[in-house]
């Protein structure tokens, strides 16, 4: 399941007269409770006293959105634009501009409004995150990589913008990145609800396999070259793992993962992509005693006697989590 982030509208205030603030605020509680027909009331009677009220265009605009009626709120999220205090409540606003154009499919206004609000604020990691959303829905993988990859940046800590980094680069065949992607996804949150899907696509590319191309999208030349080097890559690093034994799958994934890591780490290079910094990080890892940790992490929804083992060995987890702390990941 994908997910758009929202905004959170800070409830806080310009100088607006007294009455009016007081009226958001009653709308903002109803809305805290989910009654949005309440908390609309309250934002219109709001803005019949104060029509160009900043807030009371926006906080009607999310309500509406929030009963599936967002088209109403159009008119009052520009109107909350035009007026609005801040440029962060203003990125704010084309935010939630571009989620509801995104909720209706059009995807072209929704990267317009989200590229808008980036404009006013670039440090803001959920733009970069719901307009990668949008892009990956329009099926522009490529477009989509790179917000991801912007959010990363911001937040290399944020479980839902690496799984959507790792399934762009899947959908593009670069199985490579997809591989570090899915890694650090569930190194982050491995036994969420998108844990075993997770875990299933990195069992898949491990095992050699790809996604099906989608319908009507077709990769550029240079998209097809570098999956192309990262598959060969792969395809190296994995070579004659099919006719060996391993005691367990466990022991068998982090041998193929060792492998691939040091392949990966090891790469010439004669530019940097962002997904380097993945490389890295994971074959810094695959050098220390935490590396057996690492793979029972990731592995202990679908394995359950590694989640056994990560209770009965707190030193070696506490071990690992020191390790993680310490070592960030940076692109």
């Amino acid at each position: 399941m994908i997910w758009i982030v929202l905004l959170a509208g800070a409830h806080a205030f310009a100088q607006n007269s007294t009455g009016v603030n007081d009226l958001i605020k009653q709308g903002q509680a109803f809305s805290d409770q989910q009654k949005y027909t309440d908390a609309i009331a309250k934002y219109k009677e709001a803005l019949i006293a104060e029509p160009e009220n900043d807030r009371a265009n926006y906080e009607l605009a999310y309500a509406l959105y929030s009963t599936n009626k967002g088209a109403e709120g159009i008119p009052y999220l520009e109107k909350a634009v035009a007026n609005g205090k801040s440029a962060s409540f203003k990125a704010g606003a084309y935010s939630l501009l571009g989620s509801v154009y995104s909720a209706a499919n059009q995807f072209p206004k929704s990267i317009a409004a989200y590229r808008d609000g980036i404009k006013l604020d670039s440090t803001n990691q959920r733009l970069y995150y719901n307009l990668g959303i949008t892009q990956y829905r329009a099926r522009q993988y490529t477009d989509a990589e790179t917000s991801f990859i912007s959010a990363v940046i911001i937040d290399s800590a944020y479980a839902a913008s690496i799984r959507m980094y790792a399934l762009t680069a899947f959908h593009q065949n670069k199985r490579a990145e997809a591989l570090l992607g899915f890694c650090r996804f569930l190194m982050i949150d491995p036994t969420g609800p998108q844990s075993a899907e997770a875990f299933g696509n990195l069992q898949n590319i491990l095992n050699g396999g790809a996604l099906k191309p989608e319908p009507g999208y077709k990769s550029s030349a240079a998209v097809k070259a570098l999956a192309s080097y990262q598959n060969l890559l792969l395809t190296k690093a994995l070579a004659g793992f099919a006719t060996r034994r391993y005691a367990s799958p466990t022991d068998l994934l982090a041998t193929q993962l060792k492998a691939v890591f040091g392949a990966l780490g090891s790469m010439p290079r004669d530019k940097y992509f962002a997904w380097y910094g993945f490389a890295d990080y994971f074959y810094k890892l695959s050098q220390t005693d935490n590396f057996s940790t690492f793979i029972k992490v990731i592995s202990q929804k679908s394995t359950p006697a590694n989640g056994k083992w990560l209770k009965d060995n707190a030193d070696k987890v506490a071990s690992y989590e020191a390790w993680v702390k310490i070592n960030k990941l940076t692109l």
